[in-house]
C-alpha cells in the first residue's frame, strides 16, 4: 500500500499510535505522550510552531481521554490551524494489552488500517483538489432547528447522529458543526433523514 502523504503535522497519543500511522501516512508525526504533553512547555511549543507552519492534524482515541488531549491541544493552538479526524467507538482491547481500556474501547493503534484512512479523508487532510463551495454551511441553531441540541429526545437523536457518521459519542457539538461543515455532504443528509426514522 503507498503511503498517503499529509504535509499538516500529526499528533496522536502515544508511541503505539504513531507506529500504526507511520505504517499509513508519509509525514510528521508526534507524541503527546499521553497527559505528559499538559506539563511539557518544550514540547507544546513545539507543536504551536508547527501548527503556525503547517497546521496539525489530530487523531487520539475515541474515548474521554482522547478528548481531555484535544481540548488541551485546542488551549494552546489557535483553531485555525487545527483539523480532526474521528476514529469510530469499536468494543475491544489492542492484542498487546492484558485487559481492555477503561472505556472498553480500540485505541488508534487498535483500529484496522482502513479505518484510519477513512478517518482522514473524512477529517478533509487529504483533500488535494479544488473544494467546491458547499450548499449548507450549519451553525449551532441548526442542530437546534433539527432537533440535535436543546429539546426533548435530542441526546438521544445527536447519539444516534454521531454513531451513523461513525464519530465518537464524545464529540462536542462544536466539534460535530465543524465535522458537518467539512464533511461530504450527502453522508450528512442521509444521516440526518435516518435518525428521524
Amino acid at each position: 500500500m503507498e503511503k498517503l502523504k499529509i504535509s499538516r503535522a500529526i499528533i496522536v497519543e502515544g508511541k503505539y499510535d504513531k507506529i500504526k500511522l507511520e505504517n499509513i501516512i508519509d509525514g510528521l508525526i508526534i507524541t503527546t505522550e499521553g497527559f505528559g504533553i499538559f506539563r511539557n512547555a518544550e514540547k507544546k511549543a513545539y507543536i504551536r510552531k508547527l501548527a503556525e507552519e503547517r497546521g496539525l492534524l489530530i487523531i487520539t482515541d475515541s474515548d474521554s481521554a482522547g478528548f481531555m488531549i484535544r481540548n488541551h491541544l485546542r488551549g494552546f493552538v489557535r483553531e485555525e490551524y487545527i483539523a480532526n479526524a474521528y476514529i469510530p467507538q469499536i468494543k475491544g482491547k489492542e492484542k498487546r494489552k492484558s485487559s481492555p481500556s477503561k472505556e472498553g474501547t480500540l485505541g488508534v493503534e487498535g483500529v484496522e488500517s482502513k479505518l484510519i484512512i477513512e478517518a482522514l479523508r473524512k477529517s478533509g487532510a487529504l483533500d488535494m483538489g479544488e473544494k467546491k463551495p458547499r450548499d449548507i454551511i450549519y451553525k449551532s441553531a441548526d442542530l437546534f432547528n433539527l432537533g440535535l441540541t436543546g429539546g426533548e429526545n435530542s441526546k438521544a437523536k445527536k447519539e444516534k447522529f454521531v454513531k451513523l457518521l461513525g464519530l465518537p459519542t464524545h464529540i462536542s457539538t462544536n466539534a460535530l458543526i465543524k465535522y458537518m461543515n467539512t464533511a461530504d455532504e450527502t453522508e450528512i443528509k442521509t444521516a440526518l433523514e435516518k435518525i428521524n426514522e
